[in-house]
């Protein structure tokens, strides 16, 4: 999608302000229109597909946000963006809530406001071409957050190397899209970018995920096998959860990426490999280091650049957006019309922790659009209490752990309906080790 391809609607009853804005982002390739009128705006936009509103928010005939009702109401794949000159923290949530995209003071650098713009049109690119790889972690790449937003420029200078990459941080934050961001910028971006969770498999199965094995090589190979290092080639090799591969797998990767051979299992035949590296986990790599579980050599080996990523909740200035990206891409993928977002649900996401961080709140997202029987996300569709008051009691240690881990896992597993998968992804555990956790403190799965 080319700029001129992006249509803008400047709503603002000074004409003068209309007239320099026009000029800025025509500046920028924008086919940008303009009107004085609230009125006439809905005119026009019941006449014209527009993707942007750029809608001031004091004006005579009509305020912002009541604009912004009736833009939500009847053309849903119009994003909005609040203008105004007198800026305040409760009109940037309130508008929000009524689900403008974002909000700009008049008086801040234009700067500020093409970048918001800027976003929005990549958004539309995400929307129509959703199902493709390359979009699979661009929405994460466009951060308010100041922590973020370093992280995102080191990721932009480092993708187009071969440089090893280790991407830290808490389960759901985004690791694996971080990945596939890096691999569809690189050089390798035409050719495979193969995921492997280490968590997943058990020390044989992994290696033999990993290095692939020849017909006979054990009890169950009637076929050879090629090995993930193999099916990389030339591309992207993504090891997610590299905190859990044992110490002698440790040993053999780091042997492969010293040499670029391996030998599957089963064969002394020597197979030159060529991929890039890029590693995952959400564990504390220099703790294990200390520990003895994690070899020093390998993490320094893996880990040319490592990048720690914030949980959501660190991070809240994206909350909004994502919460957008979501509702457009779930909604597109059911089929469903989303008009808007009641005021008390998009409060409580702005607000909620979410231990599950950003896997969560898709889930969450998802859930709402599902239940939503009048294109209307409400909070009481999420079905969620999760009380954050704690009483106090006299118990032990033990006791009031496992009390709490109960409690947590009976709200997760409420949220989710029962599904254990999803349940065991917003703990970030795997599902044999949610079981074997509900067997121990006697939950029962009400699904």
């Amino acid at each position: 999608m080319q700029n001129s391809a992006f249509k803008i609607l400047i709503v603002d009853d000074e004409k003068h302000y209309c007239d320099v804005l026009k000029l800025i982002l025509e500046s920028e390739k924008y086919d940008v229109h303009t009107t004085t009128s609230s009125s006439q705006a809905l005119d026009m936009l019941d006449d014209h597909s527009y993707d942007l509103v750029l809608s001031d928010f004091f004006m005579q005939d009509m305020d912002g946000f009541e604009l912004l009702k009736k833009i939500k109401s009847n053309h849903t794949d119009t994003e909005v963006i609040i203008i105004t000159g007198y800026g305040s923290i409760k009109n940037a949530v309130d508008a929000m809530r009524r689900g403008a995209f974002s909000y700009y003071i008049k008086s801040h650098d234009p700067q500020e406001l093409l970048f918001e713009v800027a976003k929005v049109k990549h958004i539309a690119e995400l929307t129509l071409k959703i199902n493709q790889p390359a979009a699979k972690g661009q929405y994460l790449m466009m951060s308010k957050n100041p922590k973020m937003k370093k992280i995102i420029e080191l990721i932009e200078k480092i993708a187009p190397s071969n440089a090893n990459v280790l991407l830290l941080g808490e389960s759901g934050v985004g690791k694996e899209a971080f990945a596939a961001y890096i691999h569809e910028k690189s050089q390798r971006f035409d050719r495979n970018f193969i995921p492997v969770n280490c968590h997943a498999y058990s020390k044989t199965l992994l290696e033999s995920e990993l290095f692939g094995h020849e017909k006979g090589a054990f009890t169950g190979a009637t076929e050879t096998r090629i090995g993930k290092f193999e099916a990389s080639e030339g591309g992207t090799l993504f090891l997610d959860e590299i905190g859990d591969a044992t110490l002698d797998m440790q040993v053999k990767m780091l042997r492969v990426l010293d040499t670029r051979n391996i030998e599957r299992i089963g064969s002394n035949r020597l197979i030159n490999v060529d991929f890039r590296l890029i590693c995952a986990t959400n564990r504390n790599l220099k703790e294990m280091i200390q520990s003895g579980t994690f070899r020093e050599d390998f993490y320094y080996r893996i880990s040319t650049f490592a990048l720690e990523i914030p949980p959501l909740r660190e991070r809240r200035e994206d909350i909004g957006q994502m919460v957008h990206f979501f509702m457009s891409k779930l909604a597109n993928d059911m089929k469903k019309t989303i008009k808007g977002i009641d005021d008390d649900l998009m409060d409580y996401l702005l607000h909620y922790d979410y231990p599950g961080n950003i896997r969560e709140l898709k889930n969450m997202v998802e859930r709402l659009i599902v239940l939503s029987s009048d294109g209307i996300l409400r909070k009481s569709d999420l079905q969620a209490d999760f009380n954050q008051k704690n009483i106090l009691q006299i118990q032990s240690l033990k006791e009031f752990r496992n009390q709490t881990e109960k409690q947590y896992i009976q709200r997760i597993l409420k949220h989710t309906e029962g599904h254990l998968t999803q349940a065991s992804d917003i703990l970030g555990i795997t599902r044999r080790q949610l079981f074997n956790k509900m067997q121990e403190l006697g939950i029962e799965n009400e699904k």
